[in-house]
Order: structure tokens, then sequence, then C-alpha cells
């Protein structure tokens, strides 16, 4: 069965940085890509990174955020620099793709989602 770990989230105060991992494990052959989205209270979930074959950051992260990805360890991180009130949200890793050693079907896996506070 497919896990995705997160960790790395935490209080930090604005302008501050943090850096988030999240390790994907369970008998993983490949995956087409893997991302990072945050949710906000009343807010919808949305697309903060995405690290497949390009990269893609949604604009109100672009020149603060990075995302990389460790295909050997089927890891992916964010460093999140310069950090705003407005980044505060649960963040979530997603795995898109995975192919397992138990099945030829392509599936989708959400983490369980970090908590980052961004407050004075």
């Amino acid at each position: 069965q497919v896990q995705l770990v997160e960790s790395g989230g935490g209080l930090v105060q604005p302008v501050g940085s943090l850096r988030l991992s999240c390790a994907a494990s369970g008998g993983i052959v490949s995956m087409n890509a893997m991302a990072w989205y945050r949710q906000a209270p009343g807010n919808q979930r949305e697309l903060v990174a995405r690290r497949g074959g390009s990269t893609n950051y949604a604009d109100y992260v672009k020149g603060r955020f990075n995302i990389s990805r460790d295909n050997a360890k089927n890891t992916v991180y964010l460093q999140m620099n310069s950090l705003k009130p407005e980044d505060t949200a649960v963040y979530y890793c997603y795995a898109e793709g995975v192919v397992v050693v138990t099945s030829l079907h392509r599936r989708d896996y959400w983490g369980q989602g970090t908590q980052v506070t961004v407050s004075s």
C-alpha cells in the first residue's frame, strides 16, 4: 500500500523559511510527478508546485518557493523562503500516476498534510 509521509511543517515568523519533505513508499515502481498543494481554512485546495517532466509553480510562490525531487528515494521537497502570513495553510503532498509492483494501473495518492503557520 502506497503511503506518503510529510514532515517539516510548523510555526515560523514572516520572512522566515521552512523546508517540507514528503517520502513515498509501498512498492513503487514509477511516478509521473510529485507535487505540493495547500488548503487554508475556508479555501479550496490549490496547487503550489509540481515536479514532473517539467516544473510548475503557482504565481504567488514564484521566486520564493523551490520544489525538488529525489527520484531514487521517491521523495519531494519544498523549500519555502520569504514566508508570508497568507502562506498559512495545511500543505499536502501529492503523488501522480504511481505504478506499484502489484499492479500495472496508475493511481494518484495524497499525504495526510502538514500544518504551516506564518505568524509573528
